[in-house]
């Protein structure tokens, strides 16, 4: 059985694949059939969605036909709502359960994540430097050659968004439910989406200026948790504060740069611009009020737990004096 109607997408449809099918359907076995009947369906599926997806965005780039997990947009939709159903289940699975320490793949896990984020942020910066790339505004066909290394390494940036989903899972496992957060969760779940549509439109040109950025970022983040996880270099890190610092910063100069391109347009698409400033002010926004609740608050109620702190120090040397001096009494009286 050797025809599933798979491939072609663009010329066949679900009627061409029940017609090209039917002699092998009408003498084949029940469990062959309904097998025959899935694959139809799935690619009629996929057709539909692509065809849409073609009508509302345009013609896709051509460069990036065939590559792993790009071609059509259900694999990335099923591994966002994989991953969603986990986060949604995950805390009450390991209600009752103790949590994993996960101490050495933690550090594997984020060794290697640093290494791959150290790679994009170099081949991303000779990628542009390569091809000469404006800053202001870059199109997607200008760069020559460069242009294919920065679709590559941002295909890799596309994929580690796949990956990246195990933060939350370790998360889960190891009972540190209160990191997974509204941020967490959208940060996570709408970058894998975003980037499968950015590799199939604007894969290259104006788009690498954030995900260079980001790359360097997660640089330092994930260097930051693979050291947090060895308990003995806890006390010597000191830099979590001005990662999220670092983040702000990203996203601010992201939009900077992206408006660059609307006052000074190029042949890259206008609102795939307007949609990167969007999608930035929605992070600056909930990073924000990260940082104030974990950063500002926290240190004011420290601040106040110092005061309180140090009053009840002074009463806990009082009353360790004065049980001292008891015992001491009660020694003398033992002797006596």
């Amino acid at each position: 059985m050797t025809k599933f109607c798979y491939g072609k997408r663009k010329l066949a449809t679900y009627i061409d694949c029940s017609f090209s099918t039917l002699k092998e359907i009408t003498t084949s076995t029940p469990q062959s059939h309904s097998c025959l009947q899935t694959g139809c369906t799935m690619e009629s599926l996929d057709q539909t969605i692509n065809s849409y997806l073609d009508v509302w965005l345009g013609p896709r780039d051509p460069r990036v036909k065939g590559w792993l997990l790009l071609d059509n947009y259900i694999p990335t939709f099923i591994f966002s709502v994989l991953y969603l159903l986990i986060v949604w289940i995950g805390p009450k699975y390991m209600q009752n359960k103790q949590p994993f320490s996960c101490r050495g793949i933690l550090v594997v896990y984020n060794v290697g994540l640093t290494l791959l984020s150290l790679y994009m942020f170099y081949e991303l910066v000779t990628g542009v430097w390569e091809g000469g790339y404006n800053f202001f505004c870059q199109d997607t066909h200008s760069g020559g050659e460069a242009d294919m290394k920065i679709v590559r390494v941002l295909w890799w940036y596309y994929f580690s968004k796949l990956i990246e989903f195990m933060d939350t899972f370790f998360f889960i496992l190891r009972k540190n439910h209160y990191q997974i957060t509204v941020l967490h969760v959208y940060h996570h779940a709408s970058m894998l989406n975003i980037w499968w549509f950015v590799m199939n439109w604007v894969p290259c040109g104006h788009s690498y200026f954030g995900a260079t950025l980001n790359s360097f970022i997660h640089v330092l983040m994930y260097s930051y948790y693979g050291l947090s996880a060895i308990p003995a270099m806890r006390p010597y890190l000191w830099w979590k504060k001005y990662i999220t610092q670092g983040q702000l910063i990203q996203f601010v100069l992201t939009i900077f740069q992206t408006s660059c391109g609307v006052v000074w347009p190029c042949a890259f698409p206008m609102g795939w611009l307007y949609f990167q400033i969007s999608y930035m002010i929605s992070l600056i926004i909930l990073f924000t009020n990260f940082y104030i609740q974990t950063y500002k608050k926290k240190a004011s109620s420290r601040r106040k737990e110092y005061q309180n702190g140090s009053t009840a120090a002074v009463n806990g040397y009082t009353n360790s004096f004065s049980s001292l001096e008891n015992n001491v009494k009660q020694r003398k009286q033992r002797k006596d």
